[in-house]
This record gives C-alpha cells, structure tokens and sequence, in this order.
C-alpha cells in the first residue's frame, strides 16, 4: 500500500510538472534603444521585439487558461478549486502587469524618438 501511495504522488508530481511546463512563459524584450539618439530602424526592430512579445504573451495566456480550466474540471474540493482561482489569477495578472510594463517602456523611448524627429501624432 505504502509503495502504490508513493507512486501516485510520484505520478501526480510528473503530470503535475508536465502541465506547468506546457505554457511557457516568453521573456520580456530588454532595454529599449534610447529613443532621443536611436535610428529609425533601431525602433523598428524595438517595435518588432514588442509586437513578437505580445503575441508570445497572448499565447501564454490562452495556455494558461486552458490549463486552469483544465485542472478546475478535474477538481471536486472547492477548497482547491479556489486554490487553483488565486493561482490563475495570480499568474494571469502578473503576466499583464509585465506586459504593461514591456509597452510603457518601449512608448516611454518611441515618444522620446518622435519628439527628436518631428513626427506629430496622426490624426484619425
């Protein structure tokens, strides 16, 4: 009994790193080229790294509450349930806070460049 207890925490414990390691999370673009001296093709390719990292993040996301969802379905203990809630949304709002973060930080530099070549804000 002992040796079959072990091995359905050891089982639970690879499925459990499994579906963790499924939604990987993407790394967040570096520093930025400082938009008061950069190149117009330095802000380009600081856009491109931006626009692949939202994409990348989007598709995190869409792992991760697939595997929420996943996991909560499985779930009878409303206690784990909630468990798994905090967890998600924990995850989920860090992921944006970074996202947020990533996007200030590149508009912070793509104002400073604007500004050092006068481009005006189009007009819709």
């Amino acid at each position: 009994m002992k040796k079959l207890i072990v091995g359905a925490a050891l089982l639970g414990a690879l499925v459990a790193q499994h579906a963790h390691a499924a939604c990987v999370y993407p790394v967040a673009p570096g520093k930025f080229p400082d938009g008061s001296v950069a190149s117009r093709e330095e802000m380009q390719d600081a856009k491109k790294l931006v626009v692949q990292y939202d994409a990348d993040m989007n598709t995190y996301l869409v792992c991760l509450r697939s595997e929420y969802e996943t996991n909560v379905a499985t779930q009878t203990d409303k206690k784990q349930k909630s468990v798994l809630e905090r967890a998600h949304a924990q995850k989920e709002d860090a992921a944006l806070a970074e996202v947020q973060d990533v996007v200030g930080r590149f508009n912070e530099q793509l104002k400073a460049w604007k500004a050092k070549n006068g481009v005006e804000k189009k007009t819709s």
